[in-house]
């Protein structure tokens, strides 16, 4: 399974959070340490501190993002998706206790802080992989065996309403 994949959206996010570190939280954060530096005993000096480690963070962060987007393939909806669930669709499924599930497969890079965002990877994304409306499909958990039917796919953003959460 190829982890590297992102929505053309998950990718202008971490391109966001790379520009916003880069050029607004980094000047900013170096000039409070080149202040706090000036004040002369760094030992002492909780601002020096707490902005020196919040500056090596955002390094890390930016380190990061920069290598992990070069790696990235960003994939784009293609209309020859439309009827069955491939990456980057809202995929809603039913079981026979009539509990809902409705979730977006992504890359994992954007699972995190997203409700109701679930990894390519992920047992359940896998199961979904391919499949029509109308399709059944079993995932065994260590609690269970639930059967799911797929009701709906589409690939343009939906709203979700307060009760459509993870069972």
């Amino acid at each position: 399974m190829d982890t590297n994949v992102i929505t053309p959206e998950g990718h202008a996010e971490l391109q966001q959070e790379l520009d916003h570190l880069w050029r607004k939280e980094r000047p900013e954060v170096t000039k409070i340490v080149q202040w706090a530096a000036s004040l002369g005993d760094r030992s002492e000096n909780a601002d020096y501190q707490y902005n020196k480690k919040r500056l090596r963070e955002i390094d890390r962060r930016v380190r990061y993002l920069r290598d992990r987007l070069s790696k990235l393939r960003v994939v784009e909806y293609n209309p020859a998706q439309e009827g069955k669930a491939y990456f980057g669709a809202w995929v809603t499924l039913i079981n026979e206790s009539d509990e809902t599930l409705t979730f977006r497969i992504v890359g994992p890079d954007e699972i995190y802080s997203k409700k109701n965002y679930v990894s390519v990877g992920a047992p359940m994304a896998l199961k979904c992989l391919g499949k029509s409306v109308g399709d059944l499909f079993s995932v065994r958990t260590l609690e269970s065996q639930n059967e799911w039917e797929v009701i709906a796919i589409q690939y343009k953003p939906i709203i979700l309403q307060k009760d459509d959460t993870h069972h």
